[in-house]
C-alpha cells in the first residue's frame, strides 16, 4: 500500500547556483516536477509514495528515474519515450529568492504520457492520489491524467490537486482556466497560491474565494501566502495558521513540501476529511508550514525536502512570523 501515488510532470530544474569567472550565472542541474516534489516531501517523512508519469529516453530521464528510486518511490508507473526529450525548466531567482521560469517543453516527454501507460493497480493501492493542472495542458497527457482521476474516484480515493498556474505553458488563459478548473471538480484536498485563487474564482479576498472553492464540493482549501503562512477552510471552518522564520535560499518547491506534510499526516488518519476536528488540521497545517519552510533553505526542490526530525525539530524551536 501506498499513502500517495503521484501522477504528472518529472522534469530537470535548472537552479541559478552563483557565478563564473566571466560573471555568468552557473546554473546546478536538480531534479523538480510538482508531483515529484509532493511524493519526495512524503516519503522524506516516511511515508510511501508511487509515481505515474513519462520521461525522454535520454540522460535526464535515467537520472530522475535514479533520483525517485534514492527517495523510495515506486517506479513503476515512470515511463521512457523516444518521441520526445524530458523537459527542462530554468528557474531565475530575484534578489528575494523568489522565482520564476523559462520551459523547454515543446512538447515535452511528460506530455507524451499516453492513457495505456497508466498502471491503475498503483493507484488502487493508494490512499492519496495526487495531480496538478500541468499535465492537462497538452494531449495524449490530459486524456489520461483524467482516466486516472476517474478510476481513483471511483475508487474512493481521496484526491489532492494542485492547479499549478505557470502561464508559459498554456496556449492562452482561456483554455488555462477551463483545463485548471475541470481539475478543481474532482478534488477533495486543493493547495493553491493567493494569484491563482484569484485566478480562478476571480476573488483576491481569501474568505470568499476559498468559500466558491469550497461550495464546489471541496472538503480542505489551503491558500499558501509565502512568509505569511497558510490560509484554510474546512467543514470545521476558517483559519490562518502563521509561517516560520527561516534563512530563505531558494523558494523552488516549498508549496509542494507543504503539500507533502499535509498528505503525509492525512494519510495516517483512518477516517473521512470532513471529521478532522480544528484543533488536529491546525496541527497538520503547522506541520507542513515547518515542512515548506525548510525546504526553502536550500537549493532546488526535491534534494531540499526535510526529514521527519528536521521538521519535528523546528516545530519545537522555531520561530513563528506573526
Amino acid at each position: 500500500m501506498y499513502d500517495v501515488v503521484a501522477l504528472g510532470e518529472l522534469l530537470i530544474d535548472f537552479t541559478p547556483a552563483g557565478f563564473s569567472d566571466n560573471g555568468n550565472t552557473l546554473f546546478e542541474m536538480n531534479p523538480g516536477g510538482a508531483p515529484a516534489n509532493v511524493l519526495t516531501a512524503v516519503t522524506k517523512l516516511g511515508g510511501k509514495g508511487a509515481f505515474i508519469g513519462k520521461v525522454g529516453d535520454d540522460q535526464f530521464g535515467y537520472f530522475l528515474k535514479k533520483v525517485l528510486e534514492n527517495n523510495q518511490i515506486n517506479t513503476d508507473g515512470l515511463k521512457f519515450t523516444k518521441k520526445a526529450n524530458t523537459t527542462l525548466a530554468f528557474v531565475h531567482l530575484d534578489d528575494k529568492g523568489d522565482r520564476s521560469f523559462t520551459f523547454y517543453r515543446n512538447p515535452g516527454a511528460d506530455t507524451m504520457l499516453e492513457e495505456e501507460d497508466i498502471d491503475l493497480n498503483l493507484i488502487e493501492k493508494g490512499k492519496i492520489f495526487h495531480f496538478g493542472s500541468l499535465s492537462m495542458t497538452d494531449e495524449p497527457s490530459k486524456s489520461a491524467t483524467l482516466k486516472a482521476v476517474e478510476y481513483a474516484k471511483q475508487n474512493k480515493k481521496i484526491i489532492s490537486y494542485d492547479p499549478n498556474w505557470r502561464p508559459p505553458l498554456w496556449k492562452n488563459e482561456t483554455v488555462a482556466k477551463k483545463e485548471m478548473v475541470l481539475g478543481l471538480q474532482y478534488a477533495d484536498i486543493v493547495k493553491l497560491s493567493e494569484e491563482e485563487l484569484q485566478f480562478l474564482t476571480g476573488e483576491s479576498n481569501l474568505e470568499y474565494g476559498s468559500k466558491i472553492l469550497f461550495d464546489m464540493g471541496i472538503k480542505l482549501v489551503l491558500v499558501t501566502l509565502g512568509a505569511k503562512g497558510c490560509y484554510y477552510r474546512h467543514t470545521s471552518g476558517t483559519g490562518h495558521i502563521p509561517a516560520y522564520r527561516v534563512n530563505v535560499v531558494d523558494t523552488t518547491g516549498a508549496g509542494d513540501a507543504f503539500l507533502g506534510g499535509v498528505l503525509y499526516n492525512i494519510s495516517k488518519i483512518n477516517y473521512s476529511l470532513e471529521k478532522i476536528k480544528t484543533q488536529e488540521l491546525e496541527k497538520i497545517i503547522d506541520f507542513a508550514n515547518a515542512t515548506g519552510g525548510l525546504c526553502t533553505t536550500k537549493r532546488g526542490a526535491i534534494p531540499a525536502m526535510p526529514t521527519l526530525e528536521e521538521v519535528k525539530y523546528l516545530l519545537v524551536h522555531g520561530v513563528k512570523l506573526l
